[in-house]
């Protein structure tokens, strides 16, 4: 082995193949989007890294898991393949339509005001308002971008290879076997081969189902289906929509492919004694909404079975190996957060594989925050989706499962009961210095609360206008920030499950409860700091941001609130139809609509 130009001292690499073995730094099983952002941001970050990724399938090829998440974007932009993912134009998601809860009902949930939302040209840049939108991907086109691009930044990529055997001593990986018999020895190892869990599997790793969710998915695509609602230029929205025993989906995927899918229990389809097919074209027939949009299209006709059951890995990280995307865990689809939590967890993979690399920080530290973050990640999305099917007043079929689920699970639906349920979980899993839980900030989050069990659901600052900073049997401990390649430590006060990092709002927020208890005089100060300091668009969501972020401490416990009744209180309101969650719009003009009439 030869040192390499760039790797930090005593770190020793190859770059042959010797023999039948294949030598690289980091070797990826899976070139699927977990595969891909990761091999990217090694590139981009640590380019004379060898990384070496094995696809046991030839690229194109088709996939579910289409409707993205805004924060896929900003991965997409710091991987370099904006640009490329939006010349593919694939529709934009603004939201999502659902028919679900206790209403029979439609409804929508927009990632930004569509009052906001302006009629622009494409291909656009990640700026403005495609900041806040996401992507409906066909992945057979998206995967292949992505891996495509991972390659032109220098990953070597191997389609149509199988890792057979995964070797290792212990909890130390010592190489792969491929089916064609040649030998992969690598410093490092991911495991991004999706719910197969080619290295998890060989390793024993044990994983967890917290939740009786365990589903199966039907679908097929259809050519020439109508959208069922246009949005400016190339916008749309999903159709999430019960059925009695189950949900289907209706993702467009292009300009004329459309993905439709059914999800139901497991359980059930076994006992109903009938065939995907026939339970397909039921859930089908009881949507007179979604048979209209496909009146005039075509199935291609051969249906795809896959299950949907829900997991977290007990640990997702070893001496030189880790898990991501779907070989760590799995959360039911109905959050569209499967891609997100791929996306994410995978940049953070790469983060921690170069910090390792460099011994800027402590080796087991950084293993335990790639841990800790995708494992909780993935558990809160579960709660909530247990949440989201304990609630559904649609699933007449399946009542008793939903019993099930809310018991199993401990929930009980009152919003009081529920929100301090889904806390448990943590707000603030997702991204440090926001707080929300699968998508959702925490305002949209009540009003879920408040449209699913059909009460109103409250703010606990309206209760309290004394507040104290509560760091009573708090540790202060460092927790890692991902940005720019690299990872930094930042403090964080750390108590049982809860975490209170010092950073963004609520270091903001840290510094003004230490000057003032005052709830009133609090709220003040933050509108006085974002008029100095933001445009006047943005002051109103930063002080959303912040009410949410002070409610969660108070929520958590890291403020204790009291009332004066001599001192006026806030008086924070849920309303029942706001911008982001509102009774469903009437399908809006066609591209080429003016701005005014399309957004």
């Amino acid at each position: 082995m030869r040192a390499r130009p760039g790797v930090p001292c005593g770190v020793q690499v190859v770059d042959e193949v010797r023999g039948g073995t294949i030598e690289c730094d980091v070797a990826i099983i899976g070139g699927g989007p977990g595969g891909s952002t990761c091999g990217a941001l090694l590139k981009k970050y640590a380019p004379s890294l060898r990384v070496v990724i094995f696809e046991k399938e030839r690229f194109p090829r088709d996939h579910i898991g289409e409707s993205q998440l805004p924060p896929i974007s900003a991965v997409l932009d710091e991987m370099g393949c904006w640009d490329k993912v939006e010349a593919a134009n694939f529709p934009i998601k603004v939201g999502a339509t659902f028919k679900w809860g206790s209403r029979g009902e439609l409804w929508d949930f927009e990632f930004l005001p569509l009052k906001d939302f302006k009629n622009e040209p494409r291909p656009a840049k990640f700026v403005g308002q495609r900041r806040q939108t996401a992507f409906q991907v066909d992945r057979a086109i998206y995967d292949d971008i992505l891996l495509r691009h991972a390659e032109s930044l220098g990953c070597e990529v191997h389609e149509q290879t199988q890792v057979r055997r995964v070797e290792h001593e212990g909890d130390r990986v010592t190489g792969l076997t491929l089916a064609d018999g040649r030998r992969v020895e690598a410093r490092h190892y991911v495991d991004s081969s999706g719910h197969v869990g080619v290295m998890r599997r060989a390793l024993g790793i044990p994983v967890q189902a917290p939740t009786a969710l365990q589903n199966i998915a039907i679908w097929d695509y259809w050519e020439n289906a109508e959208w069922a609602v246009h949005i400016g230029v190339g916008g749309t929205r999903i159709q999430v929509v019960s059925v009695g025993f189950g949900w289907i989906w209706f993702i467009p995927l292009g300009p004329t492919r459309t993905s439709v899918g059914l999800v139901c229990p497991a359980k059930f389809y076994k006992e109903s004694g009938r065939t995907a097919r026939q339970l397909y074209d039921e859930a089908l027939s009881r949507e007179d909404r979604l048979r209209g949009l496909l009146a005039n299209a075509t199935a291609r006709g051969r249906l795809e079975t896959t299950s949907d059951w829900s997991f977290v890995a007990d640990r997702t990280v070893g001496e030189n190996w880790m898990l991501v995307g779907e070989a760590a865990g799995f959360a039911d689809p109905i959050l569209s957060a499967g891609l997100t939590l791929t996306h994410t967890g995978a940049r953070e993979a790469a983060y921690t594989i170069i910090a390792l690399d460099a011994g800027e920080h402590n080796a087991d530290w950084l293993r335990d925050q790639y841990d800790h973050n995708q494992r909780a990640r993935v558990r809160q999305h579960i709660r909530f989706a247990d949440f989201w099917y304990a609630a559904n007043a649609q699933f007449t079929d399946l009542q008793a499962h939903c019993a099930e689920i809310a018991r199993e699970s401990g929930l009980r639906l009152t919003p009081q009961a529920a929100w301090r349920w889904l806390a448990q979980g943590g707000f603030s899993n997702d991204f440090i210095g926001q707080v929300g839980i699968g998508g959702y900030d925490l305002t949209a989050a009540k009003q879920l609360l408040q449209m699913f069990t059909q009460r109103n659901a409250s703010w606990q600052l309206n209760e309290v206008n004394v507040l104290r900073l509560n760091l009573t049997g708090a540790e202060r401990q460092p927790i890692a920030l991902y940005q720019d390649g690299r990872i930094e430590a930042i403090d964080c006060y750390i108590k049982g499950h809860l975490r209170l990092p010092v950073a963004d709002m609520h270091a903001r927020l840290i510094r003004m409860l230490g000057t003032t208890s005052n709830v009133g005089e609090i709220f003040t100060s933050l509108e006085r700091e974002f008029a100095a300091t933001l445009p006047p668009p943005h002051r109103r969501v930063a002080m959303q941001h912040a009410m949410q972020t002070l409610e969660v401490m108070l929520n958590d416990g890291w403020v204790i609130g009291k009332l004066d009744k001599r001192k006026p209180r806030l008086s924070l309101e849920t309303p029942e139809e706001g911008d982001i969650i509102h009774s469903h719009d009437q399908p809006r003009p066609r591209a080429g609509s003016s701005p005014a009439a399309a957004g």
